[in-house]
């Protein structure tokens, strides 16, 4: 008799967050030869979604200052997918002017964390997108506006934050214009029900628009949200190579799920990302040459890849 296989089928995109998320809370500012050394480096290793850096103030975040330039050499990489993260329309509209394919514009469901983090009520934030959307159909633009509910799990400064918030943040920021939705575990707060049981009533309002998913590794359930989040049906996620950032207004939470972890994961259980284990582990290095004095996170590489496994996986 055939038992159906209770994992679901599909294949994964990563988007690799770490010229953006890994940087922004690093105190030094790393030479833009490196980050492009970088770039090139996460796609020749299967990368194909690449968040670049952020129009923020450059006396805010002196270390993405190069955002623009780096936008430049990813629209030259055939089939790439190049996003920027924006705080504001300023920098929506530097992200406009740059050509890139997709802003993460973030609002928070935490009002503690929003005010810490673009000064502004979720409310307000919302009403910001709006702003967004209508300077990017009034220039023609195909920039996706890709809203990411941060803090959906909880927050380190506010403490619970209720699932119905989430939902009633994510309808309204779908009538503010947002094209998609993305939902993150800020401050590593989340658990696999947790993220089961959200995605499942995200997607009762919103089907098919929540369409990505951004967790931390701070207390060890990174990976482990990951699966639940691809169960509850979510094909693409955030990583970060050598498991670096975090959100400089969540204080403990830094730790993005490693890009690696994610692609061993996916790897061992046959399921398609494009992504040459290989290749990420020599790039891994490459960062820590970098960033000599920044630890690095994630557990495959310091494991090591099962003797029984292929680490080339076919795109």
């Amino acid at each position: 008799m055939n038992v159906p296989s209770p994992f679901p089928s599909g294949a994964v995109t990563v988007r690799e967050v770490g010229l953006r998320d890994g940087l922004q809370i690093i105190p030094r500012v790393m030479p833009t030869a490196d980050k492009l050394a970088w770039l090139h480096g996460a796609y020749a290793a299967g990368l194909r979604e690449i968040e670049v850096g952020s129009f923020v103030p450059p006396t805010r975040m002196p270390q993405l200052a190069d955002t623009a330039e780096l936008v430049q050499a990813a629209l030259a990489l055939p089939g790439a997918k190049v996003s920027v993260l924006v705080p504001n329309l300023k920098g929506g509209l530097s992200a406009l002017a740059s050509g890139a394919h997709a802003m993460l514009f973030p609002v928070s469901a935490s009002e503690a964390h929003s005010l810490a983090n673009l000064r502004k009520t979720p409310a307000q934030a919302v009403a910001e997108v709006a702003n967004i959307r209508a300077e990017r159909d009034a220039a023609g633009s195909r920039c996706e506006i890709e809203v990411g509910i941060s803090t959906a799990f909880g927050c380190t400064i506010q403490g619970v934050v209720e699932p119905a918030a989430v939902v009633a943040l994510v309808q309204a920021a779908l009538m503010a214009g947002a094209d998609t939705i993305s939902l993150a575990d800020t401050v590593g707060y989340a658990d696999p029900r947790a993220v089961s049981e959200l995605v499942a009533a995200v997607e009762r309002v919103a089907p098919g628009r929540v369409v990505a998913a951004h967790f931390h590794d701070t207390r060890g359930l990174g990976v482990a949200n990951v699966m639940a989040a691809f169960h509850a049906g979510i094909r693409r996620f955030d990583a970060c190579l050598g498991g670096i950032g975090g959100c400089p207004h969540a204080p403990g939470a830094s730790g993005n799920v490693a890009t690696e972890d994610v692609a061993y994961v996916m790897a061992s259980m046959g399921v398609q990302t494009g992504l040459d284990l290989d290749a990420l582990f020599a790039l891994r290095e490459q960062l820590q040459g970098w960033l000599v004095d920044q630890p690095m996170y994630g557990h495959i590489a310091a494991a090591g890849l099962p003797k029984t496994m292929n680490t080339k996986e076919a795109a």
